[in-house]
């Protein structure tokens, strides 16, 4: 599971506002955000920048607070 939905709502930002922000559909966000759409990694890296974080950190690093 990625962590987009924790990074986007702790910058304070909707899911529209980071949709625009990275230039696809809101409803693109929300299937991300629920790991049912697999973004190219050029998604990927703009998603990291417009909420100030690293690809490790919202794709791939293990939440040790998840469980």
């Amino acid at each position: 599971m990625n962590r987009v939905a924790e990074y986007r709502k702790r910058s304070g930002m909707s899911q529209l506002a980071l949709s625009k922000e990275v230039g696809v559909a809101r409803q693109t966000v929300n299937l991300i955000e629920n790991d049912k759409y697999n973004p190219s990694l050029d998604l990927c890296v703009k998603l990291a920048k417009a909420l100030n974080s690293d690809l490790n950190t919202l794709f791939w690093e293990v939440n040790s607070n998840a469980e």
